[in-house]
């Protein structure tokens, strides 16, 4: 369901939204002109880096905030932090943040799937972390399940998007029964849903939720920040990559 953070009110049905379907939309978190700010700040970024990866069917900046720095003060204003606070609690972190940007009639789209891995800063043998894979010099890891039912992903819609520009489709509820391999899913018994967010709302997901993205099929842009949040401490021998308070 979707709602706008004009009051206090909408925050214990999101609250009930996030615990039963694994996801809830806000939206007006931020304003038009909060909006074209963030992507007047992109633009003036250093696009020559290697955590910068441009092609005809995606434009990414991975470590967004450490590579973007001047984006932070516009993305956690005021209504963010008290989102955050109120639906999670406080001790939460960024782990992880990358900006998306899907140009007009692109072909890139992304199957069914949970996400499964955490960013980390070194590789080390630790009971219950693996399997490990490395993506650009930066290592990932499949936790503990139970850093991945606390952790939560804010994903912040810089443009209006629906099914003709690439919304995320989800699996409502599919994030209660833990890690699945996608061939166990009952497809007849689990339903999609489209997550249609307008430009300056958000979509909060639970990374245990299964969801995908269709290619896109109007001349519609879809710039999307991704951002992973996290209270846990990791053991002895490995950090977090990208934490930022």
């Amino acid at each position: 369901m979707l709602v706008a953070a004009q009051d206090d009110s909408y925050l214990p049905m999101q609250r009930e939204n996030i615990i039963k379907n694994g996801f809830a939309i806000v939206e007006d978190i931020y304003s038009l002109g909060e909006v074209t700010s963030i992507v007047e700040t992109i633009e003036k970024a250093d696009q020559s880096i290697p955590a910068f990866r441009k092609t005809a069917d995606l434009f990414a900046i991975r470590r967004f905030l450490k590579e973007v720095p001047g984006v932070k003060r516009l993305i956690f204003n005021d209504r963010l932090q008290v989102l955050i606070n109120e639906l999670f609690g406080v001790g939460y972190f960024v782990v992880k943040s990358i900006y998306f940007d899907k140009p007009e009639r692109s072909n890139w789209f992304v199957a069914w799937h949970q996400d499964l891995t955490i960013a980390v800063g070194n590789k080390a043998e630790l009971e219950g972390f693996g399997p490990w894979t490395t993506k650009l010099d930066q290592f990932a890891v499949q936790p503990p399940l139970n850093i991945l039912q606390d952790n939560f992903t804010i994903r912040i819609h810089l443009d209006d998007t629906d099914e003709g520009n690439g919304a995320l489709r989800v699996m409502p509820g599919s994030h209660l029964k833990n890690i699945r391999r996608v061939e166990d899913v009952n497809w007849q018994n689990e339903p999609e849903t489209i997550c249609k967010v307008k430009a300056g709302g958000i979509m909060i997901m639970r990374p245990l939720l299964f969801h995908a993205s269709s290619r896109t099929t109007t001349t519609k842009k879809r710039r999307v920040i991704h951002i992973e949040f996290s209270k846990a401490n990791l053991p002895t021998g490995i950090s977090w990559a990208e934490k930022e308070n």
